[in-house]
């Protein structure tokens, strides 16, 4: 229980001198955002995820076979969109990769824009939104959530992948000691999924009561909080910023 305080402890309020320096608090952030952006984007675009393209796979099977609800269009928009965003996010890792700080400063403000964009169409358009504004609503997010997740894989940030829990919960229990592991890191991965489930519960609970125009508003300026710790730290030359992690 100690070690998983201390772990807990260390993640939001990482040492100077850490591997990862201020990267780990910052992960959490962007995964509190994509819990938002899945719940807005599920809820408000007809079940389809932009962030999460495990789910849009088993979506567009589902809806491939016939079932109700789900939308071939809708899926394969998401997934086309999400590659194009991380294959932007793989061409910004590649001009910056030699500085951790400044690739995750360049890569969130490639996603500012976007989220902005789609906050401004969702206050426009009456939501669940459908046709072309839905288009536009998935494209825009899938773009954004793509760049971050091709970001995020090059940072290297042992489960602080900002988008896939399953590996990080699989981990959870796999290293533990009645598993005959020897090290969770039940701490961090607890975070992980927390922060997650609290963005997802937030979105949710906004589009639930009426306000479906909230949640990406929220993620613009959780987004810009990021940006501007980063934009402080882009010139620092600390251990944690080579591109050895």
């Amino acid at each position: 229980m100690l070690t998983t305080l201390r772990e807990i402890r260390a993640t939001l309020l990482p040492p100077r001198t850490g591997p990862h320096g201020p990267l780990p608090p910052m992960l959490l952030t962007l995964t509190v955002v994509t819990g938002l952006v899945d719940a807005f984007s599920y809820l408000a675009l007809g079940r389809v995820f932009v962030a999460n393209m495990t789910g849009n796979v088993v979506f567009l099977a589902f809806s491939l076979a016939g079932a109700n609800g789900f939308s071939v269009t809708a899926s394969l928009l998401a997934l086309a969109a999400f590659a194009a965003g991380a294959l932007l996010g793989g061409r910004l890792s590649g001009l910056v990769a030699e500085h951790r700080g400044r690739l995750l400063l360049v890569g969130t403000a490639a996603q500012i824009p976007l989220v902005m964009a789609t906050a401004v169409v969702a206050t426009l358009v009456d939501v669940p939104a459908r046709g072309g504004s839905r288009t536009a609503l998935i494209v825009l997010l899938g773009l954004a959530m793509g760049t971050q997740n091709a970001v995020v894989r090059r940072l290297a940030v042992p489960d602080l992948t900002t988008t896939v829990l399953t590996m990080t919960i699989t981990g959870m229990a796999a290293d533990a000691r009645i598993a005959g592991g020897k090290d969770s890191k039940a701490g961090r991965r607890l975070l992980s999924a927390l922060a997650m489930f609290l963005g997802a519960l937030a979105g949710a609970a906004l589009i639930d009561h009426g306000h479906p125009g909230v949640p990406l508003p929220i993620c613009v300026a959780l987004l810009l909080v990021v940006g501007a710790a980063l934009v402080r730290l882009r010139r620092t030359e600390a251990g944690w910023t080579g591109r050895d992690h």
